[in-house]
């Protein structure tokens, strides 16, 4: 099987979300646009960082103009995924006022072996940015309440709390 390689410069939906119950979530990235829709598999702490990224790099342009509507930023039921996320690649550019994504296929590190992976690269509003980044952090943040004692976290099926005893 070919690795995945898209680039995608006009995007419609750029969101993230998770399938499953807390503690045992596993987080999608989901992208489409130019007849194309990808999922791609990722970690919490995945998501987390490229919205982090991004509302830095945010904070130092105009706010958007506009944004998507929320309906839109609710995932769809991932199909099967392209790839498990590895490498990030964050950037903007400033001539199309378009900040830029490549998410990479997770796998070897060396050079030779990074050609064999799959790639998407795709181009984003400060609007689908910000509205990612604040869906994100939504969808981060939803998992398990930490314990109030200990910081722990309390599962669906309870905690044992080491300050309880």
């Amino acid at each position: 099987m070919n690795p995945i390689d898209a680039s995608l410069d006009e995007v419609d939906v750029f969101t993230t979300g998770a399938v499953g119950r807390p503690g045992q979530r596993t987080f999608f990235l989901q992208m489409s646009g130019e007849s194309s829709r990808f999922f791609v598999k990722c970690e919490k702490m995945q998501v987390a960082a490229i919205s982090q990224y991004l509302m830095s790099v945010l904070q130092d342009l105009p706010p958007a103009d506009e944004r998507p509507i929320a309906s839109s930023m609710t995932l769809s039921t991932p199909s099967d995924p392209a790839f498990v996320l590895g490498r990030i690649a964050l950037g903007y550019d400033t001539h199309n006022d378009r900040l830029i994504l490549e998410l990479a296929e997770m796998g070897e590190t060396e050079d030779d072996e990074l050609e064999n992976l799959g790639r998407i690269r795709l181009s984003i509003t400060r609007g689908q940015a910000t509205a990612f980044c604040e869906h994100a952090d939504a969808a981060v943040s939803a998992g398990r309440p930490p314990c109030h004692w200990c910081d722990g976290v309390v599962d669906p099926d309870g905690h044992v709390c080491p300050r309880m005893n």
